[in-house]
């Protein structure tokens, strides 16, 4: 089955995943390439240490490791040695193109000194048994023909057309899962479907309890509790998973792969599921709404708290992405509204209180105008009116101090 998604920060560009059939030719060209693309990796992994050891100790005479010097590193592998020249120079030159990515962000957190668990950390050795094959074909490294789609190197797959493509793509991505499946990823120009007005607004607030908490009670979204419907069946293969765990430099027993592959399959499952759910709400939420007032929340921080495990399973991150991607879709307004004092603000009259609400506490009382609300319908009130977007608000003036800012 075909899947849709938006790529972030570039609003003009979507993902169509499908889903690939591999003869046992194909899986194996593929294998290759990827044994010749994580070569290519490593020696940039390699090369980039190296010109940081001399560096550290030769400051009067830098080396640079940028993407120049890795091309001129691999034209001169490839006329040297036969092996990576067997194999497509376009998946290796984006091998390269991904490392600069990965390194450049990984200097650019250090030289904002953010804290370490949030720094994207360098570059490091890809083993065979460890992560999944991912190549990257630009424009010029495949086509389309006869339903099928061909890679540079001869490589031809046979691709599952749940749908057909919007537009021409302008690169494709083939990676394989946990479970073994392989798929093709391809980037097409973002379609605009725009749906009929209905003079109609609301405002969105996360939270654990329920994901979401709107101003209209038909589209609130329940916590759909995915992820602890299938946690004692997770937990048992991580218990089995345990049990045979090889030593160290050892390859793993079938018993082991077995249990890996289940646990890989249940997580599958779940995040098909949360997927599914998100996008059905978000559609619901576009089609009967022509502006949305969402909360730009940022749920990082609940990974540190006692609702670490429920505000995973929420995945609040996915669906506020999923809502986004919709909206821009059928032609909707988004403005994300700035969490900072919405459970203080009242919806009503704008007050703010003079303490924070507690947890416990599920009810907002107004001191200034004696207005009583559910605290998360309070908030999402306040998600309005800080959009302006409250129809009743005085001339669509906010509250001074807020921010709200248009998802684009």
């Amino acid at each position: 089955m075909a899947t849709q998604q938006l790529l972030t920060g570039d609003a003009g560009y979507t993902r169509y995943t499908y889903r690939l059939r591999l003869s046992s030719t194909a899986r194996a060209a593929l294998e290759a390439e990827w044994g010749r693309c994580r070569w290519v990796w490593n020696e940039c992994v390699a090369r980039s240490m190296a010109a940081n050891a001399h560096n550290r100790a030769h400051p009067e005479a830098v080396l640079t490791c940028g993407p120049a010097q890795l091309d001129r590193m691999l034209t001169e592998a490839r006329a040297r040695t036969p092996w990576p020249a067997s194999g497509s120079s376009v998946a290796q030159q984006q091998t390269i193109r991904d490392f600069g990515r990965s390194r450049a962000k990984a200097l650019k957190d250090t030289e904002e000194r953010l804290p370490v668990r949030q720094r994207a950390g360098m570059p490091a050795f890809r083993t065979k048994r460890h992560g999944e094959p991912t190549l990257n074909y630009t424009r010029r490294g495949f086509r389309l023909q006869d339903s099928r789609l061909h890679l540079a190197g001869g490589i031809v797959l046979t691709v599952v057309w749940s749908r057909e493509l919007p537009a021409v793509p302008s690169s494709v991505r083939i990676y394989r899962d946990g479970l073994g499946h392989w798929y093709a990823s391809f980037v097409v120009p973002a379609q605009s479907e725009p749906l009929p007005e209905t003079g109609r607004v609301l405002g969105i607030d996360w939270g654990v309890r329920e994901t979401a908490t709107t101003t209209s009670d038909d589209h609130d979204l329940p916590h759909p509790g995915h992820g602890c419907k299938v946690q004692a069946k997770v937990s048992r293969y991580d218990r089995m998973m345990a049990r045979r765990k090889p030593a160290k430099d050892q390859a793993a027993s079938k018993g082991y792969r077995e249990a890996k592959r289940l646990r890989a399959r249940a997580y599958k499952q779940v995040a098909r599921q949360r997927q599914d759910t998100a996008r059905k709400w978000a559609k619901k939420v576009v089609r009967d709404h022509d502006a949305v007032a969402v909360e730009d929340f940022k749920p990082k921080f609940l990974a540190r708290s006692s609702m670490a495990r429920k505000a995973v399973d929420a995945a609040i991150g996915a669906t506020k992405q999923a809502l986004v991607h919709m909206a821009r879709k059928h032609g909707r307004i988004v403005r994300l509204v700035h969490p900072a004092y919405t459970t203080m603000d009242c919806g009503q009259c704008g007050a703010r209180a003079k303490h924070a609400l507690p947890l416990g506490e599920r009810v907002y009382t107004c001191t200034a105008c004696g207005a009583a609300f559910p605290r998360d319908k309070n908030s999402a009130r306040v998600m309005l009116v800080r959009a302006r977007l409250d129809p009743a608000g005085a001339e669509g003036i906010s509250p001074s101090g807020t921010q709200f800012r248009t998802a684009a």
